[in-house]
Protein backbone atom coordinates (compact mmCIF):
# COMPACT_ATOMS: atom_id res chain seq x y z
CA UNK A 1 0.00 0.00 0.00
CA UNK A 2 1.61 3.36 -0.87
CA UNK A 3 1.63 6.25 1.97
CA UNK A 4 -0.90 8.27 -0.06
CA UNK A 5 -3.83 5.16 -0.08
CA UNK A 6 -2.22 4.65 3.77
CA UNK A 7 -3.29 7.83 5.01
CA UNK A 8 -6.41 8.05 3.25
CA UNK A 9 -7.61 5.21 5.01
CA UNK A 10 -6.41 6.69 8.53
CA UNK A 11 -8.51 9.51 7.72
CA UNK A 12 -11.59 7.83 6.86
CA UNK A 13 -11.15 5.76 9.74
CA UNK A 14 -10.78 9.23 11.70
CA UNK A 15 -13.88 10.41 9.86
CA UNK A 16 -15.87 7.09 10.70
CA UNK A 17 -14.99 7.14 14.73
CA UNK A 18 -16.25 10.74 14.65
CA UNK A 19 -19.44 9.90 13.30
CA UNK A 20 -19.86 7.31 15.58
CA UNK A 21 -18.88 9.34 18.65
CA UNK A 22 -21.66 12.11 17.32
CA UNK A 23 -24.37 9.57 16.73
CA UNK A 24 -23.70 7.80 20.32
CA UNK A 25 -23.89 11.38 21.87
CA UNK A 26 -26.75 12.35 19.99
CA UNK A 27 -28.44 9.43 21.37
CA UNK A 28 -27.57 9.59 25.09
CA UNK A 29 -28.60 13.29 25.16
CA UNK A 30 -32.25 12.31 24.12
CA UNK A 31 -31.86 9.24 26.82
CA UNK A 32 -31.03 11.75 29.38
CA UNK A 33 -33.30 13.06 31.79
CA UNK A 34 -33.68 16.61 30.34
CA UNK A 35 -34.33 14.69 27.02
CA UNK A 36 -36.05 16.75 24.11
CA UNK A 37 -35.32 20.28 25.79
CA UNK A 38 -31.46 19.87 25.94
CA UNK A 39 -31.00 18.21 22.61
CA UNK A 40 -29.28 20.72 20.36
CA UNK A 41 -26.19 20.79 18.08
CA UNK A 42 -24.25 22.35 20.82
CA UNK A 43 -25.11 20.51 23.35
CA UNK A 44 -24.33 17.21 20.63
CA UNK A 45 -20.82 18.20 20.11
CA UNK A 46 -19.99 19.17 23.99
CA UNK A 47 -21.10 15.34 24.50
CA UNK A 48 -19.08 14.26 21.34
CA UNK A 49 -15.79 16.43 22.29
CA UNK A 50 -16.13 17.92 18.75
CA UNK A 51 -16.37 21.17 17.57
CA UNK A 52 -19.99 21.99 16.52
CA UNK A 53 -19.16 22.52 12.79
CA UNK A 54 -17.54 18.87 12.83
CA UNK A 55 -21.17 18.17 13.50
CA UNK A 56 -22.50 20.36 10.11
CA UNK A 57 -19.83 18.79 8.59
CA UNK A 58 -20.67 15.13 8.87
CA UNK A 59 -24.19 15.57 8.81
CA UNK A 60 -25.17 18.52 6.97
CA UNK A 61 -28.09 19.21 9.70
CA UNK A 62 -29.59 18.93 12.93
CA UNK A 63 -32.66 16.86 10.89
CA UNK A 64 -29.62 15.22 8.79
CA UNK A 65 -28.02 13.89 12.33
CA UNK A 66 -31.71 12.92 13.39
CA UNK A 67 -31.99 10.84 10.20
CA UNK A 68 -28.41 9.28 10.37
CA UNK A 69 -29.67 8.22 14.23
CA UNK A 70 -32.70 6.61 12.89
CA UNK A 71 -30.50 4.66 10.81
CA UNK A 72 -27.97 3.19 13.36
CA UNK A 73 -31.26 2.53 15.71
CA UNK A 74 -32.95 0.83 13.13
CA UNK A 75 -29.78 -1.41 12.28
CA UNK A 76 -29.05 -1.85 16.32
CA UNK A 77 -32.80 -2.74 16.81
CA UNK A 78 -32.69 -5.70 14.01
CA UNK A 79 -34.75 -4.12 11.10
CA UNK A 80 -32.99 -6.02 8.83
CA UNK A 81 -34.17 -9.53 9.98
CA UNK A 82 -37.15 -8.26 7.44
CA UNK A 83 -35.49 -9.93 5.04
CA UNK A 84 -36.56 -13.12 7.06
CA UNK A 85 -40.02 -12.55 6.50
CA UNK A 86 -39.95 -12.66 2.82
CA UNK A 87 -38.24 -15.60 2.84
CA UNK A 88 -40.71 -17.44 5.36
CA UNK A 89 -43.44 -20.11 2.99
CA UNK A 90 -46.47 -19.54 5.75
CA UNK A 91 -47.59 -16.23 5.20
CA UNK A 92 -49.44 -16.60 8.62
CA UNK A 93 -45.56 -17.54 10.05
CA UNK A 94 -44.48 -14.13 7.89
CA UNK A 95 -46.94 -11.90 9.50
CA UNK A 96 -45.88 -13.25 12.76
CA UNK A 97 -42.51 -12.57 12.14
CA UNK A 98 -43.46 -8.98 10.82
CA UNK A 99 -44.86 -8.05 14.32
CA UNK A 100 -41.60 -9.44 15.78
CA UNK A 101 -39.05 -7.83 14.10
CA UNK A 102 -41.07 -4.74 14.93
CA UNK A 103 -41.24 -5.80 18.01
CA UNK A 104 -37.07 -5.82 19.04
CA UNK A 105 -36.97 -2.71 16.96
CA UNK A 106 -39.54 -0.58 18.87
CA UNK A 107 -37.80 -2.82 22.25
CA UNK A 108 -33.93 -2.13 21.75
CA UNK A 109 -34.23 1.39 22.64
CA UNK A 110 -37.72 2.58 23.69
CA UNK A 111 -37.58 5.61 25.54
CA UNK A 112 -35.13 7.30 22.87
CA UNK A 113 -37.37 6.04 19.98
CA UNK A 114 -40.35 7.50 21.98
CA UNK A 115 -38.73 11.10 22.15
CA UNK A 116 -37.59 11.31 18.58
CA UNK A 117 -41.35 10.53 17.36
CA UNK A 118 -42.22 13.58 19.98
CA UNK A 119 -39.13 15.95 18.20
CA UNK A 120 -41.11 14.70 15.10
CA UNK A 121 -43.72 16.57 15.92
CA UNK A 122 -42.37 19.67 16.30
CA UNK A 123 -39.51 19.57 13.38
CA UNK A 124 -41.07 18.99 10.05
CA UNK A 125 -38.25 17.67 8.13
CA UNK A 126 -37.92 15.15 10.63
CA UNK A 127 -41.76 14.15 10.52
CA UNK A 128 -41.00 14.17 7.13
CA UNK A 129 -38.04 11.47 8.33
CA UNK A 130 -40.50 9.67 10.06
CA UNK A 131 -43.09 9.56 7.85
CA UNK A 132 -41.23 7.98 4.96
CA UNK A 133 -40.05 5.34 7.52
CA UNK A 134 -44.27 4.87 8.59
CA UNK A 135 -44.80 4.52 5.07
CA UNK A 136 -41.95 1.78 4.24
CA UNK A 137 -43.30 -0.21 6.89
CA UNK A 138 -46.69 0.23 5.24
CA UNK A 139 -45.57 -1.60 2.21
CA UNK A 140 -44.45 -4.25 4.53
CA UNK A 141 -47.80 -4.76 5.68
CA UNK A 142 -49.45 -4.38 2.50
CA UNK A 143 -47.42 -7.54 0.48
CA UNK A 144 -47.84 -9.41 3.71
CA UNK A 145 -51.80 -9.11 3.07
CA UNK A 146 -51.30 -9.81 -0.64
CA UNK A 147 -49.74 -12.66 0.46
CA UNK A 148 -52.11 -13.94 3.04
CA UNK A 149 -55.08 -12.86 0.18
CA UNK A 150 -53.45 -15.14 -2.67
CA UNK A 151 -52.50 -18.14 0.02
CA UNK A 152 -55.71 -18.21 2.10
CA UNK A 153 -58.52 -16.65 0.10
CA UNK A 154 -58.63 -13.96 3.48
CA UNK A 155 -58.58 -11.13 3.72
CA UNK A 156 -60.72 -10.13 0.57
CA UNK A 157 -59.92 -8.12 -2.03
CA UNK A 158 -62.80 -5.82 -0.74
CA UNK A 159 -61.01 -5.43 2.18
CA UNK A 160 -57.37 -5.55 1.37
CA UNK A 161 -56.71 -1.43 2.22
CA UNK A 162 -58.40 -2.03 5.45
CA UNK A 163 -56.37 -4.85 6.25
CA UNK A 164 -53.25 -3.26 5.17
CA UNK A 165 -54.36 -0.26 8.08
CA UNK A 166 -54.64 -2.72 10.92
CA UNK A 167 -51.19 -4.42 10.16
CA UNK A 168 -49.87 -1.21 9.47
CA UNK A 169 -51.54 0.32 12.74
CA UNK A 170 -50.38 -2.53 15.05
CA UNK A 171 -46.92 -2.71 14.07
CA UNK A 172 -46.46 0.81 14.65
CA UNK A 173 -44.36 2.19 17.97
CA UNK A 174 -47.14 3.86 19.60
CA UNK A 175 -49.34 0.40 19.41
CA UNK A 176 -46.69 -1.54 21.26
CA UNK A 177 -45.66 1.58 23.45
CA UNK A 178 -49.29 1.85 24.59
CA UNK A 179 -50.05 -1.73 25.42
CA UNK A 180 -46.90 -2.55 27.36
CA UNK A 181 -47.55 0.51 29.46
CA UNK A 182 -45.34 1.36 32.26
CA UNK A 183 -44.66 -2.26 33.84
CA UNK A 184 -44.22 -4.05 30.10
CA UNK A 185 -41.48 -3.82 27.49
CA UNK A 186 -42.81 -3.80 23.45
CA UNK A 187 -41.71 -7.14 23.45
CA UNK A 188 -43.63 -8.74 26.13
CA UNK A 189 -46.95 -7.89 23.71
CA UNK A 190 -46.23 -9.35 20.89
CA UNK A 191 -48.00 -12.15 21.63
CA UNK A 192 -50.93 -9.95 22.02
CA UNK A 193 -50.47 -8.12 18.82
CA UNK A 194 -49.96 -11.04 16.96
CA UNK A 195 -53.32 -12.38 18.44
CA UNK A 196 -54.98 -8.93 17.66
CA UNK A 197 -53.77 -9.15 13.98
CA UNK A 198 -55.03 -12.46 13.21
CA UNK A 199 -58.61 -11.86 14.96
CA UNK A 200 -59.01 -8.00 13.14
CA UNK A 201 -58.03 -10.24 9.64
CA UNK A 202 -60.27 -12.83 10.13
CA UNK A 203 -57.50 -15.66 10.60
CA UNK A 204 -57.80 -16.35 14.00
CA UNK A 205 -57.52 -20.73 14.87
CA UNK A 206 -60.86 -22.39 15.56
Amino acid sequence: MCARAYRLGLRQAAAEQTRQRILTAARDLLAAPRGLSAFTIDAVAKQAGVARMTVYHQFGSKSGLLEALCDTLAMRGGIQQMGNVYREADPLAAMDQFFAVFAGFWDSDRLVIRRLNSLGALDPVLERVLRGRAERRRQHASALVGRLTETLGRPSLESFHEAVAILHTLSSFETFDCLAGAKRNPLAVLPLVQRLARAALGLSEG
